[in-house]
């Protein structure tokens, strides 16, 4: 037989070794990921649920969705492990970076309010400000509706 109609066959095999080869390694990563769980550990499930691990048991773990609310889910249905950082970002909206820049809000609202002067002003600017309508011819009649010319 011929080397060449071997080789569909090879490519085939070869395929689906490699397909097969990244699959294990996703699942070997997925478990590695949650044997890292350890309670306390904030996760986000894979319908995309922030908690926090209360227990691990064998084939569940029991999450705290909210305090004092607690429920059981498989180990498969967790998605991500989260540093403790990133799950306070998200959850809590907290960040340790204090050199964000945060707006300036002052303790009166009298910064806020436009004073009189500014007003003025508004007004002075809005009045240099013409918008009408120059290139009238004066002896036209005004058309009336109906009578518009349109063809």
């Amino acid at each position: 037989m011929n080397l060449v109609t071997f080789l569909p066959f090879i490519v085939l095999i070869g395929a689906m070794f490699l397909m097969t080869r990244s699959a294990k390694k996703k699942q070997q990563a997925a478990v590695q990921m949650r044997e890292q769980m350890t309670p306390g550990t904030g996760v986000r499930t894979i319908g995309g649920m922030y908690a926090t691990v209360k227990e691990i048991g064998d084939d569940t773990v029991t999450l705290e969705v909210a305090p004092g609310v607690h429920a059981i889910y498989a180990k498969n249905a967790i998605g991500a492990v989260l540093e403790d950082e990133e799950y306070n970002r998200i959850v809590h909206g907290t960040t340790d970076d204090l050199t964000i820049d945060t707006p300036v809000v002052p303790d009166d609202a009298s910064s806020l309010i436009e004073s009189a002067e500014d007003k003025a002003a508004d007004e002075a600017e809005a009045k240099k400000l013409d918008l009408g309508k120059k290139d009238e011819p004066k002896d036209a009649e005004p058309k009336t509706d109906g009578e518009g010319g349109a063809k």
